[in-house]
């Protein structure tokens, strides 16, 4: 039997303070008419950009939750994780994609690992093997540039990935270990600061671009909430390249309403100002293909 609304089991650690990860899903993608089942797999007093904050180690109680899960019969309509802490996460997760299949589920992967060209302090060869595992099971996938590059040869070369065609190359080359929908944040389009997010969609071999203006300020989540509202779209049946667009537009009006108000920036954009616009789908769209 089909849910009556929507689920999606969001498999993230949660801050008490700071919006990332699922302070963010939770409220993006309920604004959306999602109903979301969260996973934790860590408490924070508040997310890793604060300093001093408190760290609850999860992973063990996830497995207890899964059986639960399972046991309860639940179905899930989307399966959605992102920042995983440890190699024996990703493999949790993978079992859980496993334990829970279903009928044009949507199974998104956001690889956190690093940005700017390096990896995160938590990541190693391990983990990186791990998430291309991971990622082969997922029916979306939402690399950064790093990542991408990382998932596919292992390093980060910014002067050979800052070129489109070498872009659009690795996301095909991925696309061949699973995942239909790869779409790589942060590729620039020129030097003088525009920057684009490009999806690949490897079942119609067609590549859409969306670009936006370089804002200068850097805030905590806006990964967290362009995949969730990527997700939310792709969920209620919008095509992919307006997936992709509406996700840009949704960060980009919560970042300039926060940039406009002086919003403290590790708090991360002020998307309760903006998650209103969400409940419709937008008016205009500026994709292209290419």
């Amino acid at each position: 039997m089909a849910n009556m609304i929507q689920r999606v089991a969001a498999i993230h650690d949660i801050s008490g303070f700071g919006k990332a990860s699922l302070t963010v899903v939770i409220p993006t993608l309920s604004s959306m008419g999602i109903q979301v089942c969260p996973l934790p797999t860590a408490v924070l007093s508040a997310h890793t950009g604060f300093s001093n904050f408190t760290f609850l180690d999860l992973t063990n109680e996830m497995e207890g939750i899964i059986e639960h899960w399972e046991w309860m019969r639940i179905k899930f309509d989307a399966i959605y994780s992102g920042f995983l802490g440890s190699a024996k996460q990703i493999n949790i997760v993978s079992r859980f994609i496993d334990v829970f299949p279903c009928d044009n589920q949507i199974v998104l992967v956001d690889p956190v690992m690093g940005d700017d060209g390096s990896l995160y302090k938590t990541m190693n060869e391990e983990m990186i093997e791990g998430m291309k595992g991971l990622i082969a099971k997922a029916t979306v996938i939402t690399p950064n540039l790093t990542e991408l590059a990382f998932l596919t040869e292992g390093r980060c070369d910014r002067n050979q990935f800052g070129r489109l065609e070498a872009v659009k190359n690795a996301m095909r080359s991925l696309s061949v270990s699973g995942p239909r929908y790869i779409v790589t944040t942060s590729v620039p389009v020129n030097e003088g600061g525009e920057f684009s997010v490009v999806g690949f969609d490897a079942q119609d071999n067609r590549f859409w671009r969306v670009k936006n203006k370089y804002i200068p300020v850097h805030y905590s989540g806006t990964g967290d909430t362009f995949a969730s509202v990527l997700l939310g779209c792709l969920m209620r049946g919008e095509n992919f390249p307006a997936s992709i667009d509406t996700a840009v537009q949704f960060v980009s009006r919560a970042i300039h309403r926060s940039f406009g108000f002086n919003h403290e920036r590790q708090e991360g954009p002020a998307i309760e100002a903006v998650l209103s616009t969400l409940q419709q789908s937008a008016l205009t769209y500026s994709y292209e293909a290419i």
